[in-house]
C-alpha cells in the first residue's frame, strides 16, 4: 500500500510543478503545462479512488 500512496505523492507533486512552470511560462508553453498538470491531477485522483477501495474492501 505504501507504494501506492507514494505514487499518489508523486503525481500531485508534479501536477503542482506543471501548475508553478505554467505560472512563468508564455503562451504555447503554459497550455502544456496546464494539460500536464491536469493529466496528473487525474492520475492523482485515479490513485486516491485506488486506495479509497482498498481501505472500503479491508
Amino acid at each position: 500500500m505504501t507504494g501506492f500512496q507514494a505514487k499518489l505523492e508523486r503525481f500531485e507533486s508534479l501536477a503542482t510543478e506543471c501548475e508553478l512552470i505554467a505560472k512563468r511560462a508564455d503562451g504555447g508553453n503554459r497550455e502544456l503545462y496546464l494539460r500536464m498538470g491536469e493529466h496528473y491531477r487525474g492520475l492523482a485522483n485515479d490513485m486516491r479512488a485506488l486506495i479509497a477501495s482498498f481501505d472500503v474492501a479491508a
